[in-house]
């Protein structure tokens, strides 16, 4: 009998659920592009990027990787143009994740206009949560970007929402003290982090924007000044 078959010929669950995941893909993919293709020439450019992040991201599932990011970047700089900064970071978090040489670079941008512009903050956290997957277990990097998305989820979410993501942005942070520094239990979670200074946004947060200078180098996508000077306190 073949391996890639059960005792009655059929392929392994494993392999039917792929199957049926990439005609699922296709489907949507289809409809994306049938609504692309009837899109009038004068449609406004962010519904035509909108549609373009949807299919970036169905490419993605179908590990289309390339093809994605080459949907994702335009659609980043429609966004960018019109001030959308939540699609503006999640067309970031598509790039990231499409594995290509500017990823990081992408992964950078994201972070730094999701922190900075108060966005949904599932996005956010999801931003930031790559840099702990990216970071060594010794590094602080992970420690600074896993505290930064707790505080994020605590001050931006409301009601059972905010809950159920600090929920996760906590369990994140303890995972980090204890491959940080092997560090287990309430206590001494927080005492770890008054000594790196993890709970003090005064100090956090131009951590994060060192990391990010280093993550980004000179490949940054827009004039961050620019953008800070649009903020609604300003």
């Amino acid at each position: 009998m073949n391996d890639q078959e059960n005792h009655d010929g059929r392929p392994p669950i494993e392999l039917l659920d792929m199957t049926q995941s990439m005609a699922e893909l296709r489907k949507e993919l289809a409809e994306l592009e049938r609504r692309r293709a009837a899109l009038s020439a004068d449609a406004p450019d962010t519904e035509r990027a909108r549609i373009d992040l949807d299919i970036a991201e169905v490419k993605l599932g179908m590990l289309h990787a390339e093809e994605a990011w080459a949907l994702a970047r335009p659609a980043f700089d429609v966004f960018l143009e019109h001030e959308m900064w939540q699609e503006a970071a999640e067309a970031c978090d598509i790039l990231y994740r499409a594995d290509q040489p500017e990823s990081i670079a992408a992964l950078g941008n994201g972070i730094w206009l999701a922190v900075t512009w108060p966005i949904r903050p599932e996005t956010t956290v999801a931003l930031l949560h790559h840099i702990v997957e990216e970071t060594p277990d010794d590094s602080d990097g992970a420690a600074v970007a896993a505290a930064v998305a707790h505080y994020i989820a605590d001050l931006r979410a409301q009601g059972e929402d905010r809950e159920n993501l600090t929920f996760l942005t906590g369990q994140v942070l303890a995972q980090v003290a204890k491959r940080h520094r092997g560090i287990e239990g309430q206590e001494m979670i927080e005492t770890w982090m008054e000594i790196l200074e993890l709970n003090d946004p005064e100090t956090l947060f131009p951590r994060l924007a060192l990391i990010l200078d280093a993550i980004v180098g000179d490949n940054w996508w827009y004039d961050r000044d620019a953008i800070r000077a649009k903020l609604p306190d300003n």
